[in-house]
């Protein structure tokens, strides 16, 4: 099974932009379930407040089951592998790796989700089947997708320095010259955590390799050691080498979590000019009173010698780990469109559930950041959520540890490159 983002699915993803349909529930005899239902995920900060909300709509409609939601981040994988082990995991989990999803599947440790295939094929289509399945068989809800090829910046910064939003790398190279020349750095780069990172290099990979060597990437077919690889690399040093452009320099951005980098950026008083992130950026910032395409804006990630418009695709799938009428109650409402809508109304979420209003989208960024998965020429997910977990989604090693050592010592490139494929080649063992 190829968990890629193929033109099939990033039509389904458009068909959720564009068409309004009416706001279901999840179904009858809610009164008749009862029961408890723990969930882990990866969803901190306000994307955490947002699925409380989700759990708190669900909750209206199921008062006999109670669900806790606990946040492990970046350490979800890890989290959930230690509690299977100790035979005691959640009886649901929010994961953002399609390799995570198929290497429970593969252990048969996740539950199949075939008992909600009616309502996802309603509200997903068949893609929505397509992306949770792993050998012909459903086990994972594709329920929160992510452009990552956007750049989310400082309205009143760009205008102080007098550049606009630069549509090439020779211009966006440009521009934070000018900017930290204005006297604020140009980039919050957030490398207390390694996934911002690989997010930035496969941006870069993608438009400098093209999608053909991305898969072959993704898939261990040509090394990491590869000239391919040592070029974007290259190109991604000219950000996070120039540490005068990040606030606090090398050390500030190893202490810099992805939120506290959103909120340099998405405030009154910026300490950075822009963050090169996912359309899940707005929802992140805690900083209050911004208004969107007033204080803070978004353009696409710059083309590369030519580049066509190009997408690095994200999304969080939620599995079952324990089956229960309470964790199928629970499932079968985060398929409904209902549940998306109430995300989406608080921003910083796309969902691939086609019944979702385009009225249901907080502001004009995210619809124009969702649309942009439809228009794309080329489009790939992401690159290390598609690699083995131990690889491509671990924190403290792997691509992680690896970029975030590559940030420390950005002129190592060819070391980098070797270590990047000394564990990917372990990994693929």
């Amino acid at each position: 099974m190829r968990y890629r983002m193929s033109a099939l699915v990033l039509a389904a993803l458009g068909a959720a932009l564009y068409a309004a349909f009416s706001v279901g529930g999840a179904g009858a005899g809610h009164q008749a379930v009862s029961g408890k239902v723990s969930m882990i995920g990866i969803w901190t900060a306000t994307e955490q407040k947002s699925i409380q909300a989700v759990i708190a709509g669900f909750h209206k409609k199921f008062p006999g089951v109670d669900v806790s939601y606990t946040s492990a981040g970046n350490d979800t994988p890890t989290v959930l592998k230690t509690r299977l082990a100790g035979g005691k995991p959640p009886d649901v989990a929010a994961v953002g790796q399609p390799s995570l999803v198929r290497e429970f599947a593969d252990k048969g440790q996740l539950k199949p989700l075939t008992f909600a295939q009616g309502e996802i094929r309603a509200n997903y289509g068949p893609n929505g089947i397509a992306l949770g399945s792993v050998k012909g068989k459903l086990y994972g809800l594709f329920f929160k997708a992510a452009n990552k090829s956007t750049v989310w910046y400082n309205v009143k910064a760009f205008k102080d320095a007098g550049v606009s939003p630069p549509k090439t790398w020779p211009q966006l190279v440009a521009a934070a010259k000018t900017i930290r020349g204005s006297g604020l750095p140009a980039y919050a780069i957030a490398g207390a955590e390694g996934w911002t990172l690989t997010d930035l290099f496969e941006n870069i990979y993608l438009r400098t390799a093209g999608p053909a060597k991305y898969d072959q990437l993704t898939d261990h077919k040509i090394k990491w050691t590869d000239p391919s690889v040592t070029k974007a690399l290259g190109l991604m040093a000219q950000i996070i080498g120039d540490t005068s452009n990040i606030p606090g320099g090398t050390s500030g951005a190893l202490q810099t979590g992805f939120p506290q980098s959103v909120d340099q950026v998405l405030s009154k008083s910026p300490k950075a000019a822009m963050v090169i992130e996912g359309d899940f950026v707005p929802g992140v910032a805690t900083t209050k009173g911004l208004k969107a395409g007033v204080d803070y804006n978004m353009f696409p990630f710059p083309s590369i010698n030519g580049s066509p418009p190009s997408v690095v695709t994200g999304g969080d799938t939620v599995v079952m780990f324990k089956d229960s009428p309470a964790a199928r109650a629970f499932i079968t409402y985060l398929a409904s469109p209902e549940a998306s809508t109430i995300w989406a109304k608080r921003g910083g979420f796309t969902s691939p559930n086609r019944k979702v209003p385009l009225s249901a989208y907080s502001d004009k960024l995210t619809r124009a950041s969702a649309a942009a998965l439809v228009s794309a020429k080329a489009s790939r997910f992401d690159l290390s959520d598609l690699e083995p977990a131990a690889f491509g989604a671990t924190t403290g090693q792997g691509e992680w540890k690896i970029l975030q050592d590559f940030l420390k010592n950005p002129k190592n490139i060819k070391g980098t490159a070797s270590a990047l494929e000394s564990a990917a080649a372990k990994a693929f063992k």
